[in-house]
């Protein structure tokens, strides 16, 4: 089957209404999307895929629990559903992930780079992000492939977690290149954290426009630059 991001979208329109039980017919949009990954991905990945369903739904709706906890001005989970894009890109991420875990080629990036199109927030599938995971705003977020994130992590706008350098970039395809976010992190607006050896220990806060390429104790509050320990 040759892809197309028509085909993509309809397909994130699907699975997005079937994880969040929107409207009416929901097995025969269940039955669709599984015929679109048969023929595209193979019975094999695509039943391994649909047995990790509903553990993908408990994330996502964990997400949406988050968002409503962490953000005063969300009045409701049906809000946050459906005018999230920080919510959106997190679950078109979460089922991109899983297809990219299972070495389907070219349609987990498609899936996340439509997302990005459509909220200014950019992740790419490869990277881990646990759960609950809440992104506020969002515009202007990247999350680069070999990032590592860990559970009830909050960013805001702009935040970078990237590469330090993209010399050599062929060399550097197989290597972390990515930083590492611990459990219960909040990186505020414009923050740029770099690098495949930076570690943001558990509990710290980034503050807004901080500049990270080094090492975060647990529980420290970082501002301005902080370098490498």
């Amino acid at each position: 089957m040759k892809l197309s991001t028509r085909k993509v979208s309809r397909l994130i329109k699907s699975l997005d209404k079937v994880v969040l039980n929107k409207g009416r017919g929901g097995n025969i949009r269940l039955f669709l999307v599984k015929i679109f990954l048969w023929i595209y991905a193979g019975k094999d990945k695509t039943d391994t895929f649909f047995t990790r369903l509903p553990w993908l739904k408990l994330q996502i709706m964990d997400d949406l629990d988050a968002a409503l906890r962490y953000d005063p001005a969300a009045e409701s989970l049906e809000e946050i559903a459906l005018c999230y894009p920080g919510f959106y890109a997190t679950m078109v991420y979460r089922l991109a992930h899983e297809l990219y875990l299972l070495h389907v080629p070219l349609l987990p990036r498609m899936m996340t780079e439509i997302a990005h199109s459509r909220t200014g927030i950019d992740i790419h599938p490869g990277a881990s992000i646990g759960s609950p995971f809440f992104i506020d705003h969002g515009t202007g977020v990247v999350i680069g492939q070999t990032v590592v994130v860990g559970r009830d992590v909050r960013i805001y706008q702009g935040v970078t977690l990237g590469c330090l350098t993209t010399e050599a970039a062929h060399k550097l395809r197989t290597v972390k290149r990515h930083p590492t976010v611990g459990d219960g992190v909040v990186i505020y607006a414009n923050a740029t954290i770099l690098g495949g050896d930076t570690v943001i220990g558990d509990g710290s806060v980034i503050g807004a426009n901080a500049f990270v390429t080094g090492l975060v104790p647990p529980g420290t509050v970082v501002r301005g630059i902080q370098k490498p320990l």
